[in-house]
């Protein structure tokens, strides 16, 4: 559901999509590097890494793609309509990069990430 929704709205998933908990994104299109994203995200309290595409330049520091792994979020028991809400804030994210709306993106997707963690906390997967 995530990498569809991240095609959906622009977003390129090497794979073309994916059946595992990983997914994969060039953010390069976006006129960003891995790391850039990688920030971005973090400021609305998501997690991700940067990481080599396919025929991506040596250096870490120049990387064009983004992982995002979703093993997090279904064992916090994220459902579908969660996992797209989360997607959706992502590429928010992306797209705003540097811009001048990654500020409005980062406020907006921070509160979407908050009531995400509030209705699916992680002691509920514990049955606490």
């Amino acid at each position: 559901a995530m990498a569809r929704c991240l095609i959906d709205r622009g977003i390129k998933v090497i794979s073309g999509g994916t059946d595992t908990h990983m997914v994969l994104l060039d953010v390069s299109p976006h006129g960003i590097r891995g790391r850039d994203a990688e920030a971005a995200l973090a400021g609305a309290n998501i997690t991700s890494n940067p990481n080599p595409v396919p025929f991506d330049v040596a250096r870490p520091a120049d990387w064009s793609g983004l992982r995002l792994g979703v093993s997090a979020a279904t064992t916090r028991g994220l459902d579908e309509t969660a996992v797209v809400a989360l997607a959706n804030c992502i590429a928010d994210l992306i797209i705003a990069g540097a811009g001048n709306g990654a500020k409005a993106a980062t406020k907006s997707s921070r509160r979407v990430v908050q009531k995400i963690c509030r209705d699916h906390p992680i002691a509920q997967c514990w049955g606490n």
